[in-house]
């Protein structure tokens, strides 16, 4: 094993890194109008770093600033979900399963009701109630013994909690991976004036979540886009009680959404939900525990193929989403060596990178979703990453998966009334001092390239549209070549 580790690293040493930085051809300057816009905003060139490669067609490409070591936000993303491509394949799924450990008569169930977790990342109520619905299905109505949740999948890393980006630890963007993740573990409260009566609903309609109705009810009204709705959540006991507040006209509706259980309490909670629902009853406890191998299988629910996973994880930015398929990566080709799933993934895409010839010295990996300020990699280490799935059998999958520039996901509103729309396949990455794009993008003449933006700032307001340049000037850039001479 040492020999063949050896000899893929000297390979690796003896591979050129792709277009150095002094290259002949190779532009070094940035786009005019792109060094307009960031004069515009007060932010120094050297805040940006710049990587266009040509995938097709003969023209130089630009590099600017590519070799600093910089935050990728979400852009990181794209790391995760290429490598997933290539390790997992397009098709991998993921498996949730119930298992009984006592005997079944007359549709109850003497024992024990197991739920073992794989790690879907899609989970979804939907999903579990098909699961449930297949549980009933086989014979079970009742359970006299308690619900048993296998979490033991992922050997989960102790990793800082993300905690600088508005200090709400109930937004449900900073959920944090599990191997029984069920619905993003995000509640939706829906809060409603009927006819003077002010309702206030949950979904799922966890037991353990309760809800403290206090919004005043008015005459009928313009809705607002932002009804005056406020939401205290309160840790009670073994829940929480939600304080809702405001104000809301008749006819209007206000919703949002909330993470406020933790992991166990909330599958058990939509498992219970769910289950009663469906006219089942479980008369124990919740608890934590392994399936014992005596236990027999009783359901079992397929997430949807990868393709898909990546699609939501690309399109709309799931940081939650994106860490599950980290830790995926890490249990699938965990070691004895590996102190968890995370040191395990890191690992195992840096020799994938290493086979592939791709030496990335900046590339530091915490959780693969871009959502940590610990995260680096170089502009031209993520261009030559997207040079290479350009070649790659999975191509169509990876590059489908990121948002369509003014189309769809996190770019649907950006650069419309321009002629990139519908022509440019970008991740978007966002923080309080990073903004970013990576993907796909033509020029006027059809040409592909692979684009990379990064901009680390302390006020990077209006980075948005500078990085939007970037895109535009790529698409007219022979237009001002020709004009400029």
């Amino acid at each position: 094993m040492n020999r063949i580790l050896r000899g893929i690293s000297l390979a690796v040493l003896a591979l050129p890194i792709a277009l150095p930085i002094h290259a002949a051809g190779v532009n070094q300057t940035l786009p005019a109008r792109v060094e307009q816009a960031l004069k515009a905003n007060k932010i120094n060139n050297d805040a940006l770093s710049v990587v266009m490669l040509p995938l097709t067609g003969n023209a130089a490409p630009t590099i600017v600033n590519a070799d600093v070591s910089v935050n990728p936000a979400s852009t990181m993303k794209l790391v995760t979900t290429y490598a997933a491509l290539e390790l997992l394949g397009p098709n991998h799924q993921w498996k949730t399963e119930f298992y009984a450990d006592g005997p079944l008569v007359d549709g109850v169930l003497n024992g024990n009701l197991y739920l073992k977790g794989g790690g879907d990342p899609k989970l979804n109520m939907e999903k579990l109630w098909l699961l449930l619905r297949d549980l009933r299905a086989n014979g079970v109505s009742k359970v006299t013994g308690d619900l048993v949740l296998d979490r033991s999948h992922f050997v989960q890393p102790d990793l800082p909690v993300f905690d600088d980006d508005g200090g709400d630890q109930n937004k449900p963007f900073l959920v944090g991976p599990d191997s029984l993740l069920v619905n993003l573990k995000a509640l939706r409260f829906i809060v409603r004036n009927d006819g003077g009566k002010v309702n206030v609903a949950v979904e799922p309609p966890i037991a353990s979540v309760r809800i403290d109705n206090r919004v005043q009810a008015l005459p009928a009204a313009k809705c607002p886009g932002w009804p005056e709705v406020l939401y205290n959540p309160v840790a009670d006991g073994d829940g929480v009680t939600v304080v809702v507040t405001g104000k809301l006209a008749a006819g209007c509706s206000a919703q949002t959404y909330l993470s406020l259980l933790d992991h166990e309490r909330y599958a058990a909670g939509a498992v219970r939900a769910i289950w009663g629902e469906l006219g089942g009853s479980i008369l124990g406890t919740d608890r934590v525990a392994q399936v014992p191998s005596s236990a027999r299988l009783l359901a079992r629910a397929y997430s949807p193929d990868l393709t898909e996973i990546i699609r939501d994880v690309n399109k709309y930015s799931n940081n939650t989403m994106a860490k599950q398929l980290f830790l995926s990566l890490g249990a699938a080709f965990r070691n004895e060596a590996d102190a968890d799933d995370a040191k395990a993934a890191q690992r195992v895409i840096r020799q994938w990178l290493a086979k592939k010839g791709l030496i990335s010295p900046h590339l530091v990996i915490e959780n693969g979703s871009g959502l940590s300020r610990a995260e680096r990699v170089s502009a031209r280490e993520l261009a030559s990453l997207l040079q290479a799935a350009w070649r790659s059998p999975y191509s169509a999958e990876f590059i489908s998966s990121m948002p369509l520039a003014a189309v769809d996901g996190t770019m649907r509103k950006r650069l419309r009334n321009t002629p990139v729309a519908g022509k440019a396949h970008v991740k978007t990455g966002t923080l309080n001092t990073v903004r970013a794009i990576a993907g796909y993008s033509r020029d006027g003449d059809g040409n592909v390239w692979a684009v990379v933006a990064i901009l680390n700032h302390p006020r990077p307001w209006g980075a948005s549209s500078i990085l939007d340049q970037v895109l535009v000037s790529l698409y007219n850039q022979r237009r001002e070549s020709t004009a400029q001479r």
